[in-house]
């Protein structure tokens, strides 16, 4: 492996890659699919910086910061590596927007730890470049 070919590997995860959430018991296919930077990429960099000026801002006058504005700013900083989605509700399109992603999110503990397990796995990136 030379530089130039981190720096690819690199470029390639910001592209991101399409994953589909598993049911938790079954492990059946959901049709709900995610396109998700890689943990190299600009994008999962810049949503790290955010999280620790979101930490910053709600810490109190001695660092603390309450564990539920510590979950908040996690679940926007992991919704921020998601690049796009095929998702419905009542069988329509959810609009892809941030807040739509988070609520995603919050909808279950099963969907944060999919869509976190596959956006810190370089082996997926990997294999799809």
């Amino acid at each position: 492996m030379q530089l130039e070919d981190i720096r690819a590997f690199s470029a390639d995860q910001d592209r991101g890659i399409w994953f589909e959430l598993l049911d938790p018991v079954t492990h059946q296919a959901t049709g709900i699919r995610l396109k998700v930077a890689g943990p190299d990429s600009e994008v999962q960099n810049r949503a790290r910086l955010r999280l620790a000026d979101d930490l910053s801002e709600v810490a109190d006058t001695e660092g603390r910061v309450t564990a539920e504005a510590r979950e908040r700013a996690r679940l926007d900083s992991l919704a921020r590596c998601v690049m796009a989605w095929e998702i419905s509700e009542d069988g329509h399109p959810v609009p892809f927007t941030h807040a739509n992603i988070v609520r995603l999110l919050k909808a279950a503990a099963w969907v944060q730890a999919q869509v976190d397990a596959f956006a810190s796995d370089r082996a997926a990136f990997r294999r799809a470049g």
